[in-house]
């Protein structure tokens, strides 16, 4: 069976040495991330990994700041303030 080329291109990428890649990492990471592009990183002429953008996901609206609130001590403890609920 013959092989077809397939019509759905990847974004336009580049290779890199890994040492390179070592000497212009932050860079690489903020062309990848504006750009939206691919790095191969290569060792010795051959890919070894792939630095690529995240894909940003869409937060829930609800429990979205779940784990981000710290208390401190006991918060249903009555504080001794003296209220009243006319007022």
């Amino acid at each position: 069976m013959a092989r077809t080329s397939s019509s759905h291109k990847k974004p336009a990428g580049e290779s890199i040495p890994a040492g390179q890649f070592k000497a212009h990492c932050l860079e690489l990471m903020d062309r990848v991330r504006d750009r939206r592009l691919e790095v191969v990183i290569t060792k010795r002429g051959k890919p070894v990994a792939r630095l690529v953008p995240v894909e940003e996901q869409e937060r829930e609206a609800a429990g979205f700041l779940k784990g981000t609130v710290r208390y401190r001590g006991d918060i249903v403890k009555p504080t001794g303030e003296r209220w009243d609920a006319d007022a």
